[in-house]
């Protein structure tokens, strides 16, 4: 054995030099030289293929030679890789050798073009200048030329206009300032400044004694018609005796009048002109529309400037009342006059509109004016706001002025004026907040006398600061800036939440008695302003609110958090939910404290039914009728007076909060302070059954069908009280047992809460249960 042992090692120093294979006892194994060269894949092999067993010696020449052989094919490959590395290196260089040359030939191609182009550019040149140098006198000669020719076209036209003039074809004359007018808007880009201006003051001429004469013959034909209509027209006045001449003539003069427009924007410089910012913007009011304000334009100036009666600061209704009245004299001629004329010459745009436009420019002029000088007197400053609002109303209802052309309210969005605004708003509110809340009758409501009416039992001070609350949305409402109605929703949200707290105020002072009438009126103010925000965030006009808050409301309502965005954004929320909540605590806090009071007072009652003798009452059977226990009389009086007290004073919703809560809290009481303290006998539990369901459950039968339900534990205990002995030890035995195999599965035994509830029995546990079987006076008896 030791010589292959020996031819092993001596084989194995050749082929894996850094192998050592150490013999200790009877087992070989593997140990690293001093080098530490050796690699996993190296042991792993020798462990598979040699292994610990002296047999598997055997197998050492076998991978001796399989190693050998695989040795000399990679040593073949490497010769064969080596030998072919030379040739591709040498072809590879021969091959860049050609491409140099190639590129050098090229090189040398490219230059000696780019010499010859050059060559060629530099002759060339001489003709380039001489031809550039022809050029631009060709470009000279040509602008004269067409500088001659506009001129030559602007004296034509002139000619042709005068010409028109002096044989009255007005229709020609007409064209031709249109024609005129093209011509200057299309010299606007150009750089000759002289032309432009000598067309200008040719078209301005022209322009202005061709409307000069149609402005004047327009104002004699509408004179026929008793224009301007001071008064409400009536049928008195007499038509025109050639009314059919005057109407044709009223057609041709508002058709020539219509053409000159657009020369008539050009020279004034009226195009679409923005009223606000905005605001979309309005094209300019056409030219007969302009002539037939004249009079009414002069008639307010006269009126409403300088130092006449009528122009009276304290009175900024007058003019406003009567530009509503011209404009409600005017609407029937209009329609049934301009309007066709308009019509028929293609212009879209509304006789009665256009004149509302241009009386609505009179007020607001006069409006920019004056209040300004308002800003320092609150009382007329409330006044202005008032009419003005008031006009805009008026204006877009019975005049049917169109929401897309602005009104006057833009002038009450000014920064400053809409500033004083607001101050003036939550000053006047909070002035009148603290009027209604001394008032004598603050505290009861108007309606008290009347059942249908007063539902939600809203005491005067909550009912007229909700009415506050919406007259001032009202006047917010038809501002035509989302931000504004937005601050003034901030405002809204801020006397709110004063509101709350002046009620909070009230009811710590009033908590010490809180079965007082007042502080049951606090208690349903509470819940009135509550029930009508909550009706106020499914509002359409609120909703569209709620989505321009998402977008704007930051700037205003302060920062909203991604949640309370998403929400409002997706309707979840409301704009009032934060003071819905404040709302909800101080109701349920006054709920609270109402409900602690009841029941201190009911406790007080019940003491001596909780400590009757319950154990030695005389069973059913010795009595000939049962009655109420005499010690349940005080506490089911009490109960009685404080559920009629406040059902009288509170609204139903609260009052259903209340007595829901009351029973709960009663059931709570009679179970753990009555029953679960004393012991019974069969009359006992006879008693308290008849007691419970015979008494106090009908106390609470004028308020829902099934009173019982809101005294679970309660109606449950009664009925394991009153149980027989037999079916009371039946289930004794079974809930012990139970108990006993808890954690065993039995599917032959029913369970407990099944038992239980064929009993009636639902809400109570089965340890309740049996603490509850215990307390019949039959188990002490046993016991």
């Amino acid at each position: 054995m030791a010589a292959p042992v020996m031819e092993h090692n001596k084989h194995s120093s050749n082929a894996l030099p850094h192998l050592t294979l150490v013999r200790t006892g009877s087992s070989t194994f593997q140990s690293p030289s001093e080098d530490g060269n050796f690699t996993d894949d190296v042991v792993a092999l020798v462990q598979k293929e040699i292994g610990g067993d002296l047999k598997s010696l055997k197998k050492v020449s076998g991978l001796l030679e399989q190693l050998t052989l695989e040795n000399k094919q990679l040593e073949e490959q490497v010769l064969t890789v080596s030998s072919s590395v030379p040739l591709r290196v040498s072809a590879a260089l021969s091959t860049a050798e050609e491409s140099r040359v190639k590129l050098e030939s090229l090189l040398e191609k490219e230059r000696l073009l780019s010499n010859t182009l050059q060559q060629h550019l530099q002759g060339a040149q001489v003709w380039a200048d001489s031809i550039g140098q022809v050029l631009a006198q060709l470009d000279t000669l040509e602008r004269h030329m067409k500088y001659l020719q506009c001129l030559a076209r602007i004296e034509e036209l002139s000619d042709s206009i005068q010409q028109y003039l002096m044989t009255n074809s007005m229709w020609d004359a007409v064209s031709a300032i249109d024609r005129m007018a093209s011509l200057d808007m299309g010299l606007r880009e150009s750089g000759c400044s002289h032309l432009q201006a000598f067309l200008r003051e040719t078209l301005c001429f022209w322009h202005k004694i061709l409307k000069d004469k149609l402005a004047s013959d327009f104002e004699e034909v509408l004179t026929q018609f008793h224009w301007p209509f001071i008064s409400p027209p009536t049928q008195t006045l007499s038509p025109p005796a050639n009314v059919q001449e005057f109407n044709s003539q009223l057609e041709l003069l508002v058709s020539q009048l219509l053409s000159l427009q657009t020369s008539d924007d050009l020279i004034s410089g009226k195009r679409e002109t923005p009223s606000r910012p905005g605001q979309s913007q309005t094209p300019p009011l056409s030219l007969p529309i302009q002539i037939m304000l004249l009079p009414l334009s002069k008639r307010f100036r006269y009126h409403f400037t300088g130092n006449r009666q009528t122009n009276n600061l304290s009175k900024p209704e007058w003019f406003l009342t009567q530009v509503l009245i011209w404009m409600g004299n005017s609407s029937n001629f209009m329609d049934e006059k301009i309007q066709p004329i308009l019509d028929c010459a293609g212009a879209k745009v509304n006789a009665r509109v256009e004149l509302c436009r241009g009386l609505l420019t009179l007020a607001q002029e006069k409006l920019a004016q004056d209040t300004p000088r308002l800003l320092y007197d609150d009382a007329l400053f409330c006044h202005l706001v008032d009419e003005v609002l008031q006009f805009e109303k008026e204006l877009r209802s019975t005049h049917s002025y169109p929401r897309a052309h602005p009104g006057v309210l833009h002038i009450l969005l000014e920064e400053t004026v809409f500033q004083k605004w607001l101050s003036v708003e939550r000053k006047m509110a909070v002035e009148k907040v603290d009027a209604m809340l001394s008032a004598e009758g603050a505290w009861s409501s108007q309606y008290k006398d009347i059942t249908d009416v007063d539902e939600l039992k809203a005491p005067d001070c909550a009912e007229t600061f909700m009415t506050l609350l919406l007259v001032i949305t009202e006047r917010y409402r038809a501002l035509p800036c989302p931000r504004a109605q937005l601050s003034f929703l901030a405002l809204q949200k801020e006397l709110v939440d004063d509101f709350r707290i002046r009620l909070t105020q009230v009811m710590k002072e009033e908590s010490r008695q809180p079965l007082s009438p007042r502080y049951c009126a606090i208690l349903n103010a509470a819940n009135y302003i509550s029930t009508v925000l909550s009706d106020w965030g499914d509002n359409v006009f609120f909703l569209q609110l709620q989505q321009a808050a998402v977008s704007v409301g930051e700037e205003i309502l302060g920062p909203l958090g991604a949640t309370e965005t998403g929400r409002l954004a997706s309707l979840e929320g409301s704009l009032f939910e934060a003071l819905l909540a404040l709302l909800e605590r101080l109701r349920g806090d006054m709920l609270g404290r109402l409900l602690d009071a009841v029941m201190r007072d009911v406790k007080e009652k019940a003491q001596p039914y909780c400590k009757d003798r319950w154990i030695s009452l005389p069973s059913q059977s010795d009595q000939a009728t049962m009655s109420l226990s005499s010690s349940a009389c005080p506490m089911m009086l009490c109960l009685r007076d404080h559920l009629l007290q406040l059902q009288q004073m509170l609204c139903l919703p609260l009052f259903q909060m209340f007595w829901q809560g009351l029973a709960e809290r009663l059931n709570s009481f009679i179970y753990e302070d009555l029953i679960l303290y004393n012991h019974f006998n069969e009359g006992g539990a006879a008693q308290l059954q008849y007691d419970m369901t015979r008494n106090l459950f009908p106390l609470f039968g004028h308020y829902c069908k099934r009173p019982e339900n809101f005294f679970k534990h309660v109606k449950e205990a009664c009925i394991i009280l009153t149980l027989k002995v037999g079916p009371a030890l039946l289930l004794c035995d079974m809930l012990k047992q139970s108990e006993e195999e808890e954690g065993i599965l039995n599917h032959q035994q029913p369970s407990p809460e099944s038992a239980l509830n064929e009993l009636g029995v639902y809400k109570l546990a089965p340890s309740d249960v049996q603490i509850l079987l215990n307390l019949r006076s039959a188990w002490l008896n046993q016991s």
